[in-house]
Formats: C-alpha cells, sequence, structure tokens
C-alpha cells in the first residue's frame, strides 16, 4: 500500500492546483483522476463551449461584411467540422498543458484514467483494479455534472455534455434553464440557425446576475429572434413525436411546444455517488460536500475545493479554493476563504461580464450607494466596431468611494469587468478610476465614463452653479450619444 501525506482526488483545475500547491509545501503528494486529465473545464465545459461562441462570433460578424466594403456570399456551417473543431482544440490544450508531465516534474505521484476511487476507511482509497492508497489528508476536487429533471421523457433530453455527440445542428431546440449554461448554449445554437426557446421557471434570466444584466441579455436574444418564457410553473413531460419532441409545460396554463431537440440545463450537482464518504465520515448534503471556513468537510482531514462544495462554480474559484485547502491540509487549518471579487460573465450575443455586488446585493446590504449607467452608444469604438447595443453600469459606495460592483452587457464585457474587478483587488476609489488616462478608442474606456459620472454624483470636484442645476448632467466628456 502506498501512503502519502496528501490525497488529491480530481485532475480539473481545483485538482491540479492542490497538487502542486502541497507539493510546494513540501508535502508527498498523490493525484488520482478516474478519467482525462483538465477536468470538466477543459474537455467539455469553458474550452469547447468557448470554441463555439468563437464560431458564432464569427458567423455574426461576416453579417457585418458588406458595412465595411467587404463582399461576398455569407458562410454556411458545417456542423460536424465544428465539433470536430472543438475536440481538436481540447487536445491541444490538454498537449499545451501537459498535465501529467507537469504533476510529475513536481514530485507528485499522478493515477490518471484509474476509474472511481472510493474510501474504505476514514485514512485509505481503493481504486478501481483494487489497489489502495493512503493519506494522512485528502483534498476532494471531484467536481460535478448536469442535473437533469425527473419527468416522464427524461431520456429523451439532452444535457450539454450530450452536444459534442450530435450527429447535425438541430432545426429546433428547446433549452429548459435560464442560466449560464442555458443562456450559453441558447445563444450559440440560435447563432448557428436553430431555432431556440428557452423556458426559466424564475422571472427572469441569469438570476444571479444584476438586474440590469438580465434584462440587457434578454432584450438580445429576443432581437436575435430567441424566444423567452420566464415564470413558467414547471415542465411536466417530453414525448416522442414522430421524428420530434413533444414538451409540456406550465405557463399560465398547460402548454406545449414541438422541437427537435431538447436540452436541460438546470443546475449542476457534485460527483460524489462513486466516493462512498460515509466510509470517511464525510456528510453530504443536496449532491454536495458541505465545508467550513477552512474547506474542511465534516470530517477534518478531508477538504474539499471546486464545484463539489456548491459554492462558486467557476475555474477561477476553484483555482482559489484549491490553494487554499492545500495550504490548510499541509500547515494546518488557518486560512479563510472569502470570494468577495469574482469577475464572471458568459460568452453570450451579447456578452455578459459582471463582479462585485449587483444593486439588489447592495440595497439588501444597507449601502448607501450611487449608480452610473452607460450605454455602449455613447462609446467611440461601439460606434466604429457597429455595436452600440449594450451596456455598463457601476456601483460604488456613497460613504468610501469604493467600486461595489460593475457589470456590463456587450462587446467585450468580460474584458471591462476585469479591469474594475484589479482596481477593486487594489481598493482603488472611485476617483482613481475615473483619472486613469485609458487607451481611446477602446470598449474598456466606458468604465472610465462611468467613474467620472459616479465622480460628479459625489460632489467632489468644483463645478459652476449653472452646470450642477443642468436637468441631466454628465461629466465633461467628449464621447457622447447624439
Amino acid at each position: 500500500m502506498s501512503e502519502f501525506d496528501v490525497i488529491v482526488i480530481g485532475g480539473g483545475p481545483a485538482g491540479v492546483t492542490a497538487a502542486l500547491r502541497a507539493r510546494e509545501l513540501g508535502a508527498s503528494v498523490a493525484l488520482v483522476e478516474r478519467d482525462r486529465m483538465g477536468g470538466t473545464c477543459t474537455n467539455d465545459g469553458c474550452v469547447p463551449t468557448r470554441v463555439l461562441a468563437k464560431a458564432a462570433r464569427l458567423r455574426r460578424e461576416a453579417e457585418q461584411c458588406p458595412d465595411y466594403g467587404l463582399m461576398g456570399p455569407l458562410p454556411t456551417l458545417d456542423f460536424t467540422q465544428l465539433l470536430r473543431r472543438t475536440q481538436q482544440t481540447v487536445y491541444t490544450i490538454q498537449e499545451k498543458k501537459q498535465l501529467i508531465e507537469h504533476l510529475e516534474d513536481s514530485g507528485a505521484q499522478v493515477f490518471a484514467d484509474v476509474g472511481s476511487a472510493r474510501f474504505t476507511g476514514t485514512r485509505e482509497i481503493e481504486l478501481a483494479d483494487g489497489s489502495t492508497l493512503k493519506g494522512d489528508k485528502f483534498i476532494l476536487c471531484v467536481g460535478g455534472h448536469a442535473r437533469r429533471l425527473d419527468l416522464p421523457g427524461a431520456e429523451h433530453a439532452l444535457t450539454h455534455s450530450d452536444t459534442w455527440s450530435l450527429k447535425r445542428l438541430p432545426e429546433s431546440l428547446l433549452v429548459v434553464g435560464g442560466a449560464a449554461t442555458g443562456c450559453q448554449v441558447a445563444s450559440n445554437f440560435a447563432a448557428f440557425g436553430s431555432k431556440v426557446t428557452i423556458l426559466e421557471i424564475g422571472p427572469r434570466l441569469l438570476a444571479v446576475e444584476d438586474e440590469s444584466v438580465s434584462a440587457e441579455v434578454e432584450r438580445g436574444f429576443r432581437s436575435r429572434g430567441i424566444d423567452v418564457h420566464t415564470n413558467i410553473n414547471g415542465v411536466d413531460a417530453i414525448e416522442k413525436a414522430e421524428k420530434d419532441l413533444r414538451v409540456s409545460y406550465r405557463s399560465g396554463g398547460d402548454q406545449s411546444a414541438i422541437v427537435e431537440a431538447v436540452l436541460f440545463a438546470v443546475g449542476w450537482v457534485g460527483n460524489v455517488a462513486d466516493l462512498d464518504l460515509d466510509a470517511a465520515g464525510v456528510e453530504i448534503d443536496r449532491g454536495y460536500v458541505p465545508v467550513n471556513e477552512n474547506l474542511q468537510s465534516s470530517a477534518s482531514h478531508i477538504f474539499a475545493a471546486g464545484d463539489i462544495t456548491g459554492r462558486m462554480m467557476l475555474v477561477q474559484s476553484a483555482g482559489y479554493e484549491a490553494r487554499i485547502a492545500a495550504e490548510n491540509a499541509v500547515l494546518g487549518p488557518e486560512q479563510r476563504y472569502e470570494h468577495r471579487i469574482v469577475p464572471h460573465g458568459g460568452f453570450t450575443d451579447p456578452e455578459y461580464g459582471s463582479v462585485g455586488m449587483t444593486e439588489l446585493a447592495a440595497r439588501e446590504a444597507g449601502e448607501e450607494y450611487l449608480i452610473a449607467e452607460v450605454p455602449y452608444a455613447d462609446l467611440d469604438r461601439a460606434v466604429i466596431d457597429g455595436r452600440p447595443e449594450g451596456i455598463f453600469k457601476m456601483i460604488a459606495s456613497q460613504e468610501t468611494h469604493r467600486i461595489l460592483g460593475a457589470h456590463a452587457v456587450g462587446e467585450q464585457a468580460l474584458e471591462i469587468v476585469q479591469i474594475v474587478a484589479a482596481g477593486m483587488a487594489a481598493d482603488m476609489w472611485v476617483e482613481q478610476l475615473a483619472e486613469m488616462e485609458l487607451a481611446y478608442p477602446a470598449f474598456s474606456a466606458i468604465a472610465g465614463l462611468a467613474a467620472r459620472r459616479i465622480v460628479h454624483q459625489l460632489g467632489v470636484i468644483p463645478l459652476a452653479p449653472e452646470w450642477r442645476a443642468l436637468a441631466t448632467p454628465h461629466a465633461a466628456e467628449w464621447e457622447r450619444r447624439d
């Protein structure tokens, strides 16, 4: 039996980061991965999904060519070739990362593509081939998988994982779920030519985002022909109807839709089923492993990071948690984790990005705050690129002058909020962002426009009385909407 100071289970972003950090701290480390290294993100999630988003972007931009004097027929979609490209990209990134070699060079021992591991005791796991490993500490980084609804005919529905094995583009697609995954799938397939419908049980798409983001994304979706139905009362059944599927749902009464394909995007649950966590004394709650502020499970020697905790299910957050989990496993549980500044978003059309507090969260926290919302049409770069649709919203504390949150919908939305996130992490005052000489013409300049509007509202710069008396005062900007 092999023994290690730390055994990491899972070879995605969290697992690899945890193993490398534990080795940096001098621990003997084993990493166990049941399948291919890289986790959901590389093999099944962010990477191939971003390839689809790139194709959708190229398709959309091709429609602009005549406006810029580039004449010719619009490209047609070869869906099989596109899916082949997604797999080629996955392989390229696997080769680029060289995860196994990287880990082994660090001194970690890697057990990859070994099938499921299960606990046979508090400090022992058994691999699928019957071999056993013993560890003093464990870090669970096993990720999650798409949840499926329990309803008649659910076996006819896809999840995002199934899209990579489609033989052709469906003429019509119904997406159940209007959160991040559902919106990205809907946006991409609509761009490729599918007739897309979204069913969302909540009052708006992207419920965790700022209401301005939800409204602008929904407006963009509708303008691109996506049917959006919110506040539905539930989906009841999926039935085969000759070549198509009939979906029965409730929305102000019994409704139905006939489509070629149905996709569930209704949540993400942890991969806990095969671990036999009872044997290790680890509690499970609704398919996740609850952790304390030190990322310890109910068994103090077993830590968890990433999607398995059911908290921030983002690659950047998984890496952050993994470093803390590794440090606490090796050095003792002293490091606390707090997800405070986490820029995130989706490569939809329109793209969206967010960081920090939403307006609702600021209001519920009792913050005295100010808001500046700048339309993309105010931005010269948006006009130059023929992409004036979108908004940028900044929220700042009236008391501390710190930026509380920023939310964008439109071109390069994620890149814009990254700039604001860096300022927030540096504890920047909104005045400092307002004074930055951001490059012109650039989409990121919209953050400076919003900051200067908030500075005007704060009243910290001299203004003539007649300027303050303007019905709709603006900062002294030369980028203005007609």
